[in-house]
């Protein structure tokens, strides 16, 4: 069995990862066939994977720090820390209102799945975004990735919806949208959240050298 073919009851972290972004399609009727608890799939996938953007995130800003305009700004170790165990933990927390957003929209469209397939959904959809984390171990390139790994993390969610919600195809792109916005309210009121504790622990930014 190849990375890219996953067995219905026997998977690799990786070869999950790589068959989902290589074979979306297949691998979501895959997904869908599978019985996944919450805690199995957030301790075998999510859990892992949501890791890679914030520990890279933090070796990054140690080596290399940012810069704009000739200052090299680093910061603390304690800010980038307590930034990257507060975009973890509420990363962890919007996978799983994601999945409620998606198993109460979908039936208004004509899906007929339930939680633990929104679940997968939501889980598996994140994929793309958090490998692209890696690049998080370079400021200067990561940003970029991580835009693209976050545009291919939706184009996974779309290809998905029809498949484990069993929306119909017709409807399936409303659907997705009407997700995609609420979604996007949920990020901010979590990317407030998080600011707001940040605040509290961050400290402030050292400023290296300038032009």
């Amino acid at each position: 069995m190849s990375a890219v073919d996953p067995e219905p009851r026997r998977w690799s972290l990786a070869g999950r990862a790589v068959a989902l972004l290589v074979r979306p399609r297949r691998t979501w009727r895959v997904i869908a066939a599978e019985s996944s608890a919450v805690a199995e799939l957030y301790r075998r996938y999510v859990a892992p994977l949501a890791a890679i953007p914030p520990v890279c995130g933090v070796a990054g800003g140690l080596l290399f720090g940012s810069g704009i305009a000739g200052i090299e700004i680093r910061p603390p170790v304690q800010g980038l820390l307590a930034e990257a165990a507060l975009n973890y933990v509420f990363t962890l927390i919007f996978v799983y209102l994601l999945a409620l957003i998606v198993a109460l929209v979908s039936p208004r469209f004509g899906g007929t799945g339930g939680r633990a397939q929104a679940l997968k959904l939501a889980a598996y959809s994140g994929t793309a975004a958090w490998v692209a984390g890696v690049f998080g171990l370079l400021p200067s390139l990561g940003f970029a990735m991580m835009i693209l790994g976050g545009l291919y993390s939706l184009y996974l969610l779309r290809e998905g919806l029809p498949v484990l919600m069993r929306v119909p195809e017709a409807r399936a792109l409303t659907c997705f949208a009407t997700i995609v916005i609420l979604a996007l309210a949920l990020g901010i009121g979590l990317g407030a959240a998080s600011t707001a504790v940040r605040s509290l622990v961050g400290g402030p930014l050292r400023v290296v050298g300038g032009a």
